[in-house]
């Protein structure tokens, strides 16, 4: 596998040291406004998480905005919801997605003017290097197991904390599908809309850019997660600058997010503990 690795490595430097050239070549400009509206877009999406990431947030921001009617409207379907704890999960899963899918995705295709397959969105490359991301699993699935014996890591998963005993159905997998869109949003803004961004004008070291940003949204959560972002980032940016696709990342990380979710029920008392 670290062979495997590393010839992956290798040959995705290749080919980006190529696209850089060409594009340098193709364009003597000093300023590039793709690596700026990419850069830009990125920075206004990640402000509006960090403050729009609560219901209360959002709320109030519609009433800063004037819009007290929506607003209203909100917040009664929040009070009136019969689990708010499932809807304030939704509310967060769904502003991810919104902002690390939808508003780059309408960047990328109105603005930048571009096809979403060449931003990681391709399904060609989805099987390529496959035994890697299988490799990745059989990795990774381990440690969480380990642990998820911590008491930090019970603390922090699973973000929807159902009570013992509490049916799973319909609550707790209607979580995990919203769940599984923001990873597809995560993947897409990541290794997709910033990565695929950027690449032209820095090449490999895209990757390192975009890992940056990444392991710091990990930042509140256990630190051997947070460092273990730092690889990730490198690893899954690697190989979708290889593959032009997000979607085999997308996989592994959701196998090992529910991965987590089940360990650490399974820790509260779930599953006949």
């Amino acid at each position: 596998m670290l062979k495997r690795l590393q010839d992956i490595f290798s040959t995705t430097l290749s080919l980006s040291e190529q696209d850089t050239i060409a594009h340098k070549k193709a364009n003597n400009k000093r300023f590039d406004s793709t690596i700026f509206i990419v850069c830009i877009t990125c920075a206004l999406c990640l402000v509006f998480i960090n403050y729009l990431n609560s219901v209360d947030k959002f709320i109030g921001f519609l009433s800063s905005i004037g819009l007290n009617n929506l607003s209203k409207t909100l917040s009664e379907l929040y009070n009136n919801s019969n689990n708010q704890g499932l809807f304030r999960l939704e509310y967060w899963a769904s502003m991810l997605f919104v902002f690390y899918f939808i508003l780059p995705l309408l960047v990328t295709v109105f603005i930048l003017k571009e096809k979403p397959f060449n931003f990681g969105l391709s399904p060609k490359g989805a099987l390529k290097d496959y035994k890697i991301y299988l490799s990745l699993i059989a990795v990774m699935l381990p440690l969480v197991v380990a642990v998820s014996y911590t008491k930090s890591f019970q603390n922090k998963y699973p973000f929807y904390d159902p009570q013992t005993g509490e049916n799973l159905f319909p609550d707790f997998v209607i979580w995990e599908c919203f769940y599984f869109l923001q990873f597809i949003g995560l993947e897409f803004f990541f290794r997709g809309f910033m990565l695929h961004g950027i690449k032209k004008q820095f090449g490999y070291y895209s990757v390192l850019v975009m890992m940056i940003p990444y392991c710091m949204i990990h930042f509140g959560k256990p630190m051997a997660e947070t460092i273990g972002a730092i690889v990730a980032g490198i690893v899954l940016g690697t190989l979708s600058l290889k593959s032009r696709s997000i979607w085999l990342g997308v996989a592994v990380h959701y196998s090992v997010a529910i991965t987590m979710d089940i360990c650490a029920l399974y820790q509260k008392g779930f599953f006949g503990k």
